[in-house]
């Protein structure tokens, strides 16, 4: 079965490079990189992507969430 792909391209996620920013910003704390873990045991590498993940999700909502407070402050309409 071939699948069609549509002629408009997919939107872009606006804080996916933060949001990769912040995974290896994890990552180097703990003393690796994204590429560094492919050199581990898979469980392993797992774990500390989930871990640097939940960091980046965690940091992400701060910031959206901050970016909301100054919006409603200023009586604006927040982007996204």
């Amino acid at each position: 079965m071939k699948t069609e792909t549509p002629d408009t391209p997919l939107m872009e996620n606006p804080y996916d490079p933060l949001e990769k920013s912040l995974i290896a910003e994890y990552l180097r704390s703990r003393g690796y990189t994204v590429e560094s873990l492919r050199d581990l045991p898979e469980d392993v590498a797992k774990r500390l992507m989930t871990e640097a993940s939940l960091y980046a999700s965690c940091k992400l909502a701060e910031v959206e969430t901050r970016a909301h407070f100054v919006h409603e402050v200023h009586g604006s309409t927040p982007p996204l």
